[in-house]
């Protein structure tokens, strides 16, 4: 019988994974910087301090906003994003065991 994903690995090696892929390019570090950097939700500026299209641009905002790094809320025809400060706290603290975890000292070359 086949085993999914959820019954093998915890829930916050999941919750890590996710993450990973979501700030797996670039663009998308630069784009949760920009949000912390501003201290408030953003709209269209975006597009005006990342040398990418619009199009690529929403592309990354909707990895973001899956992954749940980031909240979008619809302004009339504008979606204005801010960060997911609670979960990039979850997933500051889950690096930080796994880390912790991997520190030990050991016997390996």
């Amino acid at each position: 019988m086949a085993v999914s994903k959820e019954e093998v690995f915890s829930e916050g090696d999941a919750l890590l994974a996710s993450a990973a892929k979501a700030l797996a390019h670039p663009a998308r570090i630069a784009v949760l910087r920009e949000l912390a950097a501003r201290e408030t939700c953003i709209c269209g500026e975006l597009v005006e301090v990342l040398p990418l299209a619009q199009a690529t641009v929403s592309q990354h905002l909707k990895a973001l906003k899956a992954a749940g790094l980031i909240s979008g809320t619809v302004d009339g025809p504008r979606t204005c994003y801010c960060l997911n400060r609670e979960a990039l706290s979850r997933i500051a603290g889950a690096l930080k065991a796994l880390f912790d975890t991997l520190d030990r000292p050991g016997s390996c070359c």
